[in-house]
């Protein structure tokens, strides 16, 4: 027995998570890119506190929409309180906003059985105010000082080889 399906298009979702404020800010687009990507910059940045902060650190990875010197330069042209802060290759598992991916993945996008991708859109949308509703801020409790602290302990234990 056979199995015929129709794709129905993709749909890009992006996200920006607030660590401090539990808060998701999240957008459909028809496709990633510069522009989809400015609009959520622009989505977060328009409004308070954001808008007024002295700094506005946005940690991303290094997807072509925001890569690079010239995605600060671009991003810090519009706003001058944002702050790029580009992550490590292969360590997207350092941004916050992957954990929330990865629940999206595993609450809303499986099955993959939607009819059309307003449905798909509608239940992103909807599932991000549900998951506002219960979130936490994120509490840091790792200081300066214990990262000094755990530097030390790792050189202690194997000292750095400096390049030739």
């Amino acid at each position: 027995m056979e199995f015929e399906y129709e794709r129905g298009g993709a749909l890009a979702y992006l996200a920006a998570w607030d660590v401090r404020r539990a808060k998701v800010f999240g957008r459909c687009e028809n496709t990633t890119g510069i522009e989809p990507f400015g609009r959520l910059v622009q989505q977060v940045m328009e409004q308070e506190p954001y808008r007024n902060a002295k700094r506005v650190f946005w940690i991303v990875d290094n997807g072509s929409s925001h890569r690079g010197a010239a995605a600060v330069k671009r991003l810090q042209g519009a706003y001058s309180n944002v702050i790029l802060v580009h992550l490590p290759v292969h360590a997207s598992w350092l941004n916050q906003v992957e954990i929330y991916f990865s629940v999206i993945q595993r609450k809303v996008l499986t099955p993959n059985d939607f009819a059309s991708l307003q449905e798909v859109s509608q239940r992103l949308l909807a599932f991000q105010g549900l998951y506002e509703q219960s979130a936490k801020p994120f509490e840091w409790k790792f200081t300066r000082a214990d990262l000094q602290d755990l530097i030390n302990k790792l050189n202690q234990k194997q000292p750095m080889a400096l390049a030739a």
